[in-house]
């Protein structure tokens, strides 16, 4: 008898591991945006979040380049946006791209660095369901002052200010 319920638990438990599994998969993809106000191209201690930024996850078939999912977000006060991926996009390059600033004085995109590629799969090794983008940022259209002597604190040579 004690034999006829280890074995009834067990398969319980491998019936409902087997459920769980099939599950949709969602992912939260993570990320901030930033004005970089000493035009650098890296966050400074003189960076400022972007609140209202517009960012965009765009998936992609590796194999036809066809949408395959999209979704656009809004940064908060603290220039930090989270966006719901649903589904397994193995098969896909996956991106958050910054769309558009509310800042007038900071606005212009950088070409390079306005993507930031995510991996929206359970079949890469993390086992999380929160992705973490690389910051994005936009850029003044002038250097605020202080910078000389932030990249001197950081031991960078200085550009033209």
């Amino acid at each position: 008898m004690a034999k006829a319920i280890v074995l009834l638990s067990a398969l319980c438990i491998v019936a409902l591991a087997n459920f769980a599994h099939c599950r949709p998969q969602v992912f939260d993809v993570e990320g901030k945006v930033y004005c970089d106000t000493c035009r650098v191209q890296f966050e400074t201690k003189l960076s400022e979040n972007v609140e209202g930024a517009t960012v965009r996850l765009q998936c992609r078939n590796i194999s036809t380049e066809t949408e395959t999912f999209s979704v656009e977000g809004v940064t908060d006060k603290d220039g930090k946006y989270k966006l719901t991926v649903e589904g397994d996009h193995q098969d896909d390059i996956c991106e958050v791209t910054v769309v558009k600033s509310p800042r007038e004085d900071c606005k212009e995109s950088v070409t390079g660095y306005e993507k930031a590629r995510i991996e929206c799969s359970d079949n890469v090794g993390i086992h999380n369901a929160v992705r973490y983008a690389n910051p994005l940022f936009f850029m003044k259209t002038e250097a605020v002052s202080g910078c000389k002597e932030v990249l001197d604190e950081l031991g960078l040579f200085p550009l033209e200010f």
